[in-house]
């Protein structure tokens, strides 16, 4: 029997898709604390899957781990797009692709 050791953060139903191959599985419900610590470990672990392959599938994961972490930090997704929008107006996005090279004071 071979044994594979992840210890990460997974989709609610992993667990199930895991039982219906044939397969055991143990895991656990985790506090809220290390929930949150698990899901900014996820974002990172999206992150870095997305910066490999720039995948769509791994933009979609990234933004599931990034809503994951609005809800459970006591925010709504409401919240985060109205401060998205609001960024967008005053700050602009990311469109033009302007590098930011220098600033000089006089």
């Amino acid at each position: 029997m071979q044994t594979i050791v992840y210890d990460k953060l997974v989709r609610d139903r992993i667990p199930e898709i895991i039982k219906s191959s044939g397969k055991t599985c143990i895991t656990e419900t985790l506090s809220e604390k290390d929930y949150l610590w698990m899901l900014d470990k996820k974002m990172v672990e999206e992150l870095v899957e997305y910066y490999k392959d720039h995948s769509i599938e791994e933009l979609a994961d990234l933004m599931e781990v990034v809503y994951a972490a609005v809800i459970a930090r006591g925010f709504t997704i409401e919240e985060l797009e109205s401060i998205r929008k609001k960024k967008a107006e005053e700050r602009g996005k990311f469109e033009k692709r302007i590098l930011l090279k220098e600033v000089c004071e006089e």
